[in-house]
């Protein structure tokens, strides 16, 4: 059983080889654990509830000539083109049609990821099911099949794809069906150079991130690995130059035919990244909390407070290092998701940017909304609660072994969030009150 936040941390420059050969992060009870059955429960994810309506013909996808059915897909739902991320390393089980002049598109909004790689006959679809957690799926977008299904009876169909798992269940997505983001130091075909790469999240420094993706916007004189391919293997890291970095377009690099955007956003790859590691911290504490239950009747006290410390930590934003440049993306993609909200009576969310400082104008993640978080455990959800309050009104920083670590968090900070929190967040509890200087949290 998972004791602590040692089994949750990963290192930010890691072999893939070692990584993936190391199981001491590995969810103990395994797939088939009585509390998760994770090939067997019934699913409530978007795709899931996209195939019901499919097949009530509420749905049709429509099949366009070079896309397939990418946009259709992307519209039912519900996600957004300007999302749009182009990774060209060989790091997916298509490497042999992946490569800089034919980039993988990745799509994205809270709950679902979309992966498209012009040529091949499918779509890749991972989605976060509240209980399960990451569920992967394919769709067939054969032509002759789009002929074939103008047939009564015929329907396009999504098929749940467990072989994902090989790649997506291991140390690098915490121990369950998860997601990765690697950064690597590509070759001229795309294929990783055998030496370490890296698992960023926004806890990592910028010049270890993207590397094998193409990065489009601005970010000053601040260095990453996109963009670029080795030229000199003695001495990899040459290959950041200044035509690799600030660039705001990608002509001249692949041809555009199929893609819905000419962008892969800076600021979509910073959400993307935060995102991925969050919903993975999502599944383990809400299986490890499940598994703990079944296995002693209600969930282990220092499981729940362990957990609940690292999660919070990530969801609030502890770790994240502070920008040294100003951000601005190219996609509209910025725009898009700020103006999602929710909003409090003051017209603040968690979505807005700060880009110039940090990611996130509020630090505290916009994850919170979603139904991945709703669907964690009562107990989970309440020991996250706890400690959230623990740092927000301030108790946390007159601990000394801990106080510096949090005291990021300025007083305007920590009140701004409590306050868009009270106002957006249905089932927060009632001891969240306004935060005011040398306030501390009574006992919980």
């Amino acid at each position: 059983m998972m004791r602590g936040p040692a089994l949750f941390a990963i290192a930010l420059s890691v072999s893939a080889v070692t990584a993936f050969g190391d199981l001491e992060g590995m969810f103990q009870g395994g797939l088939n654990q009585p509390a998760i059955e994770y090939g067997k429960r019934p699913l409530k994810d978007p795709v899931a509830e996209l195939s019901r309506r499919i097949e009530e013909g509420k749905v049709q996808l429509q099949f366009e000539p070079g896309s397939g059915y990418l946009r259709s897909v992307l519209r039912a739902l519900n996600v957004p083109v300007e999302s749009q991320l182009l990774v060209f390393s060989k790091t997916n089980k298509f490497e042999r049609f992946t490569n800089p002049h034919n980039p993988r598109a990745i799509y994205f909004n809270d709950s679902v990821t979309v992966a498209w790689i012009r040529g091949l006959p499918s779509l890749e679809v991972a989605t976060q099911d509240p209980q399960q957690g990451v569920i992967f799926y394919a769709l067939n977008e054969n032509p002759l099949d789009q002929m074939l299904r103008t047939f009564p009876g015929r329907q396009t169909r999504f098929r749940r794809d467990d072989r994902c798992l090989f790649c997506h269940h291991g140390v690098l997505t915490l121990g369950v069906p998860g997601m990765t983001v690697r950064s690597v130091f590509p070759e001229s075909d795309g294929s990783p150079m055998g030496r370490p790469d890296y698992s960023p999240d926004h806890r990592s420094p910028l010049e270890q991130r993207w590397g094998g993706w193409y990065v489009t916007g601005k970010h000053g004189s601040m260095r990453h690995m996109g963009n670029a391919v080795v030229t000199n293997s003695d001495k990899p890291e040459s290959m950041v130059t200044a035509a690799s970095l600030n660039v705001e377009s990608l002509a001249g690099k692949f041809d555009p035919e199929g893609y819905l955007s000419p962008h892969s956003d800076i600021v979509a790859l910073m959400v993307f990244e935060h995102q991925m590691y969050m919903v993975n911290l999502f599944t383990r504490v809400g299986w490890e909390i499940r598994a703990s239950a079944h296995a002693e009747g209600k969930p282990d006290a220092d499981l729940l407070r362990d957990t609940a410390n690292e999660l919070v930590d990530y969801l609030l934003f502890i770790d994240e290092p502070p920008l040294t440049s100003k951000i601005q993306g190219a996609s509209g993609f910025s725009e898009k998701f700020a103006a999602m909200g929710p909003r409090d009576s003051q017209g603040r969310s968690l979505r807005q940017f700060d880009l110039e400082h940090r990611l996130m104008r509020y630090p505290c993640s916009y994850m919170i909304y979603t139904e991945a978080f709703d669907g964690l455990p009562p107990e989970a959800r309440q020991a996250i609660y706890k400690r959230m309050w623990q740092i927000l009104s301030g108790q946390i920083l007159s601990e000394k072994e801990k106080g510096k670590k949090y005291a990021r968090l300025s007083l305007a900070d920590r009140r701004a969030i409590v306050e868009i929190l009270r106002e957006t967040k249905k089932d927060l509890p009632a001891y969240f009150t306004l935060v005011t200087p040398g306030r501390r949290a009574r006992a919980l």
